[in-house]
């Protein structure tokens, strides 16, 4: 509170000392703190409140030029806001005498105790800011990770929420995501499958071959383009495993995964390929 200390002020008669007994109101006060230096404080936080609000917009408008997510706009702002906040209290307080560089101290060592505090939930946002700029996934896409698979549904400053096909919900640490490997099987808007298949070693390469695409042919969603491929993977103790490779969109994918997988026994019957299983020959020995 400022108290103002006029016994020794003096009604002016004339203009001239208007002006002294105007000095002399700015100088009256309590303590160091007078009328003049208050007036100016209030000046250097109308000005520093004004340079805050112009530095926001002025960052809001440069980030909005970006390709940042809005989210990552929004955070990038408030964290930019609030450390201006904090400057013009201590510039402000500065200029009103206090010494700040206790104050100052004082806020390290609390940040530095915080920090301590909530060091795995600020690697979390770290890494939702890494996955903001980097765009590893959007939502909607289905990925696989160290720690699960599934739609991405929303990507937050600390967790990534994945939908699994068995309808669960999982949550992944940003941290966890950054630091292992992501596969993205939406972004290129196609993908490709490979099934495995034996076949007895009595049939030919060609024939088996014929089989398969027949099986490839008929199903619904095959991509032409890559063409389907069928190549000899392995000569196995009785069989020889055969690669089946084809193309198909992404939202269609299982579906067509799933009917040439059923379609390649009914293939094999019609082409007369022997679609082989391990068994084990027993051989008798007549000795005489």
């Amino acid at each position: 509170m400022i108290v103002f200390d006029t016994a020794d002020i003096v009604v002016p008669q004339e203009p001239g000392e208007a002006v002294s007994v105007f000095h002399e109101i700015l100088r009256a006060g309590w303590g160091s703190m007078t009328v003049e230096k208050a007036v100016s404080s209030l000046i250097l936080l109308a000005v520093c409140l004004a340079a805050v609000k112009g530095t926001t917009a002025l960052v809001r408008r440069l980030l909005g030029r970006t390709s940042m997510d809005q989210r990552g706009q929004r955070l990038a702002v408030r964290g930019v806001r609030t450390l201006l906040y904090v400057v013009a209290a201590l510039v402000v307080l500065g200029s009103l005498g206090i010494d700040v560089t206790s104050l100052i101290a004082l806020v390290s060592v609390f940040s530095l105790a915080v920090s301590l505090a909530v060091q795995d939930t600020l690697s979390n946002v770290a890494g939702g800011m890494v996955l903001l700029f980097s765009k590893p996934f959007s939502l909607g896409d289905y990925v696989a990770t160290d720690d699960g698979e599934g739609e991405v549904s929303e990507i937050t400053m600390t967790h990534t929420k994945l939908d699994t096909f068995a309808g669960q919900r999982v949550m992944l640490p940003n941290s966890k995501l950054t630091a292992g490997q992501i596969v993205n099987y939406t972004v290129r808007g196609m993908r490709r499958a490979e099934l495995s298949v034996c076949a007895s070693y009595g049939d030919s390469a060609e024939t088996v071959r014929t089989a398969c695409l027949k099986a490839v042919s008929r199903a619904e969603n095959i991509l032409p383009d890559p063409a389907p491929q069928v190549v000899v993977a392995a000569y196995g103790e009785s069989a020889v495993e055969y690669r089946v490779r084809f193309w198909a969109k992404t939202e269609h994918f299982w579906d067509a995964y799933n009917g040439v997988l059923e379609d390649l026994r009914q293939a094999f019957e019609e082409d007369g390929v022997t679609m082989t299983y391990n068994h084990l020959n027993i051989h008798i020995m007549d000795k005489k």
